[in-house]
């Protein structure tokens, strides 16, 4: 047991690390070759913010454990939404602008929705299992394709600041590119490994610990980010960061590891992919509470609690 604790927290400071160091890298590399930080930003530092679900669901797919795959993403949805954004939140008041309020956020519903709709072939189609197949990931990734050209109109339009990119030294640049990527493969798989052995030795599920342990390992980036951004005062930066990895793991990660491996989904995921639906929907709705567009302490603290809640719920479902 021990070994396998050991495992999934040696894991989880390989992926933080190794996602820091890959987008140190490849970044420098990026703008050295000319490309324009826009750019980099919209790929390298996007893909950086979720490698840690993207590396741990292509490995647990790749094995076959679609438990993990698709807990991972649905407990890291909903510990960005409730938890980081909460946290956030208390910190500093978080006001959004109109485009997140009334294109992201609902660009972010679209997808958790779709999700839910995808995963319930019982219901809809009279199936005998829920999956989200190839097709369905294909689908999903069609509409990420969708996000980043959205995602390029409002950077050109200036509604958001481009990234600023450190300079190192190529042979450097080139060591951190190829050993973030070493420790993210790395991390995936003592993540992946640890924490199906820990559900076997306490007798739950899969599904549990990836809702749970997995996502809030996996959702450490994204919760370090937006609290530090918050202290700052970058409330854009902080809300861009939850909202964006929200719709990331979900249309990039989730799509991808569908595409590796066809994703069965227990009915314990179609209430999982429901909560976040909800998660989703409440956030929107608080923003019509109280000063308007803004998410204050005492609406950060009632996210708080709906995570708190979620958590409680799914450990003694099991």
């Amino acid at each position: 047991m021990v070994t396998n604790i050991i495992m999934i927290l040696g894991g989880f400071f390989l992926l933080i690390k190794g996602a820091d160091y890959l987008v140190s890298g490849a970044s420098s590399l990026a703008r050295r070759f000319g490309i324009p930080s826009l750019v980099v930003g919209l790929t390298v530092v996007a893909f950086g913010t979720s490698a840690p679900e993207f590396f741990v669901n292509i490995i647990a797919a790749t094995k076959g454990i679609t438990d993990i795959a698709v807990g991972n993403v649905l407990g890291s949805n909903m510990a960005n939404l409730l938890l980081v954004l909460g946290a956030t939140a208390v910190i500093a008041p978080l006001t959004l602008k109109s485009n997140t309020v009334w294109k992201e956020i609902p660009f972010s519903l679209l997808a958790a929705a779709l999700v839910l709709i995808f995963g319930s072939d019982m219901l809809l189609e009279g199936s005998l299992v829920n999956q989200i197949g190839r097709i369905e990931g294909l689908a999903l990734f069609a509409f990420f394709i969708i996000f980043i050209v959205y995602t390029f109109g409002i950077r050109e339009e200036g509604e958001r600041p481009q990234e600023q990119i450190q300079q190192i030294p190529v042979p450097k640049s080139v060591f951190f590119l190829l050993g973030g990527l070493v420790a993210l493969a790395m991390g995936g798989q003592l993540v992946v490994e640890g924490a199906s052995s820990v559900a076997v030795s306490f007798g739950v599920t899969a599904n549990l610990i990836a809702l749970t342990i997995v996502a809030l390992g996996t959702s450490l980036p994204e919760l370090v980010a937006s609290v530090i951004a918050a202290k700052k005062g970058h409330t854009d930066i902080a809300i861009g960061n939850v909202i964006g990895s929200s719709i990331f793991n979900i249309l990039f990660v989730l799509s991808s590891s569908a595409i590796v491996r066809p994703l069965m989904f227990q009915p314990a995921n179609v209430f999982d992919a429901f909560a976040v639906v909800v998660a989703t929907l409440a956030i929107f709705f608080l923003l019509f509470i109280g000063k308007k567009h803004t998410i204050g302490k005492n609406a950060g603290i009632s996210l708080l609690v709906m995570y708190a809640s979620f958590i409680i719920f799914a450990i003694i479902r099991g």
